[in-house]
């Protein structure tokens, strides 16, 4: 979606925010201010507060999503989890997709679709990489639930090893009989 520069200054000031504080503790007065804008600024160029937070999810996905991608190029499946251990360095509030269903999850927000659409992507990349290397859809879907766990517990469960246990895990699921010669 392309925006002007006072669009764009709004929606990084809005992404800083919201992950930072969460979406509920953070007004349109403090996005502007912190923006350099106005309130109407806001208004004329999203709408509302609830479509600013929408797209911030959406940038938010996109960003993951190339992250991963450029990360994963080349490399197996359970690195996955390395891939995750090295974006949380810089994410110590955790999942902005688990925080903000938290928060409006059920409420009928407009960024629910987006949150939804995030773990979607998610699962079906785990399951298509599953399949590319010879392993079953339910092989993918498995991580994806040792992913979105590893994803919380390393920020919210203060397990900072999260992923590299979820690893761990992941080869047992990937190669069950590579476990058992103990």
């Amino acid at each position: 979606m392309g925006t002007t520069p006072a669009g764009e200054k709004l929606i990084a000031a809005a992404s800083t925010l919201f992950y930072r504080h969460g979406i509920r503790a953070v007004g349109v007065d403090l996005i502007a201010e912190t923006a350099g804008t106005t309130k109407k600024t806001l208004y004329d160029r999203f709408g509302s507060k609830d479509a600013l937070v929408a797209l911030y999810l959406e940038r938010r996905a996109g960003v993951w999503q190339a992250f991963l991608l450029g990360h994963m190029r080349g490399r197996p499946l359970v690195d996955v989890f390395d891939v995750l251990a090295l974006w949380l360095r810089d994410q110590d509030r955790g999942c902005a997709f688990v925080n903000a269903y938290a928060e409006i999850g059920g409420t009928g927000h407009p960024a629910e679709p987006v949150i939804r659409a995030e773990k979607d992507w998610m699962r079906e990349y785990l399951v298509g990489r599953a399949r590319e290397e010879g392993f079953p859809d339910s092989a993918g879907r498995a991580l994806h639930l040792l992913y979105e766990g590893a994803s919380v517990l390393a920020t919210a469960g203060g397990i900072a090893d999260a992923p590299a246990q979820a690893r761990v895990s992941a080869l047992a699921v990937l190669h069950p009989s590579a476990g058992s010669a103990g």
